[in-house]
């Protein structure tokens, strides 16, 4: 998987700048800015890619870390935040000591691995105790990953590589893991090609906890005991 996202690494934050990207992001970091509980400390932006939450994390004033497979993204990430520290690293065995991170945030990564707990181990481990990790990843069982995953089969995307949640399955992962007061929210409840945005960001607000198992994007967070 990292070498395909090196090949499209060029062209990844492209999409963020068209109007459904803008509000696919824009709505997906209102839901994960409102799970999480920390608000200052050591965070852990694990798969990275570009440095999208990164930027956002360091941002809001967090000590920061970016850790990714990919080299190309990463040379971008390091571009836009060349202050912060950029590690190419596996999520399988990650390069830091024990309970040394306040809060671990990881989007649209976990899709892309075939081990999740391992990585749900490696992340308990580097946690703090008290420390928090969100997750945010496409839903499985939503209209929007259906199409998606429809589209993957004709045109080479992420999509055809990547294993698909639902919330419970989440919340399943992170309670097995050993993390506490795990909790899940879903958004985005049109495809991207709903046309009224306004509206649907309307709908998003009201519906992320009642309608989540049909939202196009669902996060789960968990704290470590």
């Amino acid at each position: 998987m990292a070498q395909y996202f090196d090949k499209i690494a060029h062209r990844y934050d492209a999409w963020y700048q068209t109007k459904v990207g803008q509000y696919v992001d824009r709505t997906e970091k209102k839901l994960i800015f409102s799970m999480i509980k920390t608000k200052r400390g050591r965070a852990l932006d694990l798969g990275c890619g570009t440095g999208n939450y990164t930027t956002e994390l360091y941002r809001r004033g967090f000590d920061v870390i970016g850790v990714d497979l990919s080299q190309e993204m990463l040379k971008i990430a390091k571009s836009k935040l060349p202050r912060v520290l950029f590690i190419r690293a596996d999520a399988y065995n990650l390069p830091f000591k024990e309970e040394v991170f306040d809060l671990v945030l990881s989007v649209t990564m976990f899709e892309f691995i075939h081990e999740p707990e391992k990585v749900l181990d490696e992340i308990y481990r580097i946690l703090k105790p008290g420390g928090e990790v969100t997750i945010g990843t496409m839903n499985g069982k939503s209209l929007w990953f259906l199409f998606k995953r429809f589209k993957s089969l004709f045109v080479e995307t992420a999509y055809r590589y990547a294993k698909f949640y639902t919330p419970k399955e989440l919340e399943t992962l992170l309670t097995n893991a050993g993390f506490d007061n795990v909790e899940s929210r879903g958004i985005i409840f049109f495809p991207s090609f709903f046309p009224f945005v306004g509206f649907a960001e309307r709908v998003d607000q009201k519906f992320n906890k009642n309608l989540k198992s049909i939202g196009a994007f669902i996060a789960v967070r968990g704290v470590k005991k």
